[in-house]
């Protein structure tokens, strides 16, 4: 097989030509031919409207079938691709498309009502990514070419564009293929710069260990301007000629769930968040009533129980796939205690987009509950400490994934590959004797206790966040050393059982005596703090830490 991502997709274009590609959910389909049609105009806009090899062409945009055309023709053209993800402030878009030099844009209709031109002014042009047409134009030749779009493809293919017209070019595998902006929840973004030997080593590690055919059926619901679901959602998908269903709109329990049923998916990625949601409104409260509780203590019947419980959560994801795989951010433990209890075919990866993402994966049948899997293929971990068993020390990984630095920011590059081609990824763990990793949180969310004892604040927050009436909390550290719990309370939940706000207050004031029964004296909570509403989140669905240190 060469290490050809190009390749990948043009032998997968021509062998699935006349199947499904890419559905807007509950609209338009293209077939892969359609695809090819596509992509082949927009290559001939990029190359009449001056665009050279290695120019950075961005986008941003919710999921839909044109964002994917768009990306691969970008690609295939030659260009350097910039995903932007739409749900970043406006202004934040502004600076990233200036940031990364992009000369098009790419945006989708909801993103671009509240993008401004003005503040992008090298850009020389934004195409609407719905249908192609130019919303801003700075440049006569773009105009041009967009206007004798349809007659220049004519008299390049005046009998029919067929799948011996396709000959993509072939990239060299240090070649840059994108920038990825982080999502920057302690500092401001940074441009991650994957050459193409990252996407073709995620491919292939999805081809390893994923089992999918042409034609079978993937819903594509995680941002695809975010690594993890572009790589696993998009890419790899089309690699195969399968057929994906991009739920066009922000991704609810409710519009899930009925993808799913419509849908059945084969493969099935989520981010903790939409499980545990899942879990939490559906599954839990069935199984928390007393005569549930009984029953689950009589050992014939909790097996009945348990079975019966794993095939409703199966049906839920649509009843047609191998695994669940979850990443993306920690996993809550009493979530996955229940998942194993009934032996639900999940397993729990872990990435960065520094990676594009994948570091590490196991199957759900060798899964150990609680790692995040064993290094995956081409890529190798360790644990900067004396004892990476027992002593937790920065996770250090290598190999085909990593990325080639930050776009103009040497200093970071420095800082977070070393001489040695290590990747410091700033995630704190350990690891067992078989390879598994098990992480214990950002080095950078790390709180020293009084007498310089780690306090690792998302174990304290995974705790907290099962206890009555708590949606999901933070711990930070206040007026010396003292530990503080911010707490966003099921407000819904609390005010259906009646509970007044004072009650609110009181029962939180109860989880906090009650966990620190639980905790170690060093890191006991002083305080707990009732925050009125969500907290700002991450596309990755991490709650954006940074924002609440000083709450008073």
């Amino acid at each position: 097989m060469e290490k050809s991502f190009l390749a990948l997709i043009e032998n997968s274009i021509k062998q699935n030509w006349d199947l499904d590609a890419l559905t807007d959910y509950k609209g338009a389909t293209l077939q892969y031919k359609d695809l090819a049609r596509k992509i082949e105009k927009l290559h001939i806009l990029l190359e009449e409207s001056g665009v050279k090899p290695g120019d950075k062409v961005a986008l941003c945009g919710r999921n839909c079938s044109h964002w994917g055309v768009a990306f691969l023709a970008i690609l295939t053209y030659g260009a350097v691709a910039v995903p932007i993800l739409h749900e970043f402030k406006a202004d934040n878009v502004h600076h990233l498309v200036n940031h990364s030099d992009a000369r098009i844009l790419f945006v989708g209709d909801v993103a671009w009502e509240g993008l401004n031109e003005a503040a992008m002014p090298n850009l020389e042009g934004i195409i609407q990514m719905t249908d192609f047409t130019l919303l801003v134009c700075r440049s006569e030749r773009l105009a041009y070419a967009r206007e004798h779009l349809n007659e220049m493809f004519g008299h390049k293919y005046p009998r029919n564009f067929r799948k011996e017209h396709i000959n993509y070019r072939r990239e060299d595998p240090e070649e840059l293929a994108l920038i990825n902006y982080t999502s920057g929840t302690t500092s401001g973004s940074k441009g991650v710069m994957l050459p193409y030997r990252v996407l073709w080593s995620n491919i292939k590690f999805a081809f390893e260990v994923l089992t999918l055919h042409p034609g079978e059926h993937v819903i594509s619901m995680l941002p695809m301007a975010h690594m993890y679901g572009m790589s696993f959602e998009f890419l790899f998908e089309v690699c195969t000629g399968a057929h994906v269903y991009f739920l066009t709109r922000t991704p609810s329990p409710k519009i899930i769930f009925q993808a799913f049923a419509d849908v059945k998916p084969r493969v099935v990625v989520s981010v903790p968040l939409i499980i545990e949601k899942i879990i939490k409104k559906n599954v839990l409260p069935k199984l928390e009533t007393l005569k549930m509780k009984i029953l689950l203590k009589v050992p014939i019947v909790s097996d009945k129980i348990k079975a019966a419980v794993r095939e409703q959560m199966i049906q839920a994801f649509g009843g047609n796939f191998y695994e669940v795989i979850i990443g993306g951010a920690a996993f809550n433990q009493d979530v996955e205690k229940l998942l194993k209890s009934i032996d639900f075919p999940y397993t729990v990866g872990y990435g960065m987009t520094e990676c594009g993402p994948i570091i590490g994966y196991e199957d759900w049948k060798s899964f150990k509950p609680g790692s995040c899997g064993k290094a995956a293929p081409r890529m190798e971990v360790k644990i900067d400490s004396e004892d990476p068993q027992n002593i937790v020390g920065e996770i250090l990984t290598r190999g085909e994934n990593t990325m080639i630095g930050y776009f103009k920011n040497p200093e970071a590059t420095k800082q977070t590959l070393d001489a040695d081609g290590w990747l410091h990824t700033g995630d704190l763990g350990v690891m067992d004797a078989e390879g598994n990793i098990f992480i214990k949180g950002r080095s950078k969310n790390m709180l020293l206790g009084p007498s310089g004892q780690n306090i690792y604040p998302e174990e304290i927050e995974d705790k907290l966040n099962n206890m009555p009436f708590v949606n999901e909390s933070i711990v930070i550290q206040q007026n010396g050393n003292k530990l503080v719990a911010l707490i966003y309370p099921d407000f819904e939940a609390a005010y259906a059982q009646h509970l007044s706000d004072e009650d609110i207050e009181k029962t939180m004031e109860e989880n906090r005596q009650a966990i620190n029964v639980e905790l170690p004296a060093y890191s006991q909570i002083a305080k707990v703090k009732i925050y009125p509403e969500e907290f700002e989140k991450t596309p990755k669905k991490s709650i954006k830490r940074f924002l609440y240190q000083d709450v008073k």
